[in-house]
């Protein structure tokens, strides 16, 4: 039952990862947040397991999503290679700062940063963005990357809910910054789930099948079913209008934020 739930995930995660360029972090780590809850794991344990074990699933829902993204001709493989050596730098050291964190912190990071990222998003959902004219200066774009890296590896996420909106507020297209944060999110999970086995490790995590704070079972059943469903997210992708787009995006933002902040609000209490 375990696993069909991790595939059932994988499935969501997947497509959501395709649609959105988010790397399905958004998903996953609320889900598992509440699965792990469930087998009573270690609440210490928990939220950092979350985060770690999404990290690691996005390296494969990364690489199957922008695949698909790049057989469209949308990934702006320049930027990519811009932002890259930040998003690696910045993910390894996210990973160290969310390890020192409590669970109930980075509940509350989460979700005012998710709630954060979709305001701006749905305010500027109608805003039409001149084509890729304005990108910043090389070294610009990798100082954006490390912080992107930072909090990508905190937040569990591929980075998505950051780079999009900053490729969008540089001129980019809605499509192609989709297509351009599933390419970035293949080096902010790699650098970011080695952080999490690192520290992990060394934190001594009191929960079986684990390799630091990531979860292998979680890890297979939800990168199987991803790897297949992100193809099929990143086909939607392209159909829909890019308002239609941001919309949905803000609104994927403010349900998984909303969820984080009354979690972590309510541990007080």
């Amino acid at each position: 039952m375990e696993l069909i739930i991790y595939l059932l995930i994988g499935a969501i995660a997947g497509f959501a990862a395709g649609l959105f360029g988010v790397g399905g972090g958004l998903i996953i780590v609320p889900i598992l947040f509440i699965v792990f809850t469930q087998l009573n794991y270690d609440p210490s344990v928990i939220m950092h397991m979350a985060v770690g074990t999404s990290l690691a699933t996005i390296i494969v829902t990364s690489i199957s999503s922008v695949m698909a993204h790049h057989l469209k001709g949308a990934v702006l493989w320049s930027v990519v290679r811009n932002l890259a050596p930040g998003l690696v730098l910045g993910s390894f050291l996210g990973a160290g700062i969310a390890d020192l964190l409590p669970g109930q912190g980075l509940q509350l990071l989460i979700g005012f940063f998710a709630v954060w990222v979709a305001a701006r998003m749905f305010s500027r959902a109608n805003v039409k963005l001149d084509p890729v004219s304005t990108l910043p200066s090389t070294p610009v774009q990798m100082a954006a990357g490390a912080g992107i890296g930072v909090a990508s590896a905190i937040f569990g996420i591929g980075g998505g809910s950051l780079t999009v909106p900053f490729l969008n507020r540089c001129g980019v297209v809605m499509q192609k910054a989709v297509a351009t944060s599933s390419a970035c999110g293949l080096p902010i999970a790699i650098a970011g789930a080695l952080g999490f086995i690192w520290f992990g490790e060394k934190s001594d995590v009191p929960v079986a099948n684990t390799i630091g704070y990531i979860h292998i079972y979680a890890f297979i059943g939800i990168s199987v079913m991803s790897f297949f469903t992100a193809k099929l997210g990143a086909k939607v992708a392209h159909k829909l209008s890019p308002v239609m787009l941001k919309k949905c995006f803000a609104a994927l933002l403010l349900t998984v934020g909303t969820y984080f902040i009354y979690r972590g609000v309510s541990a007080f209490f």
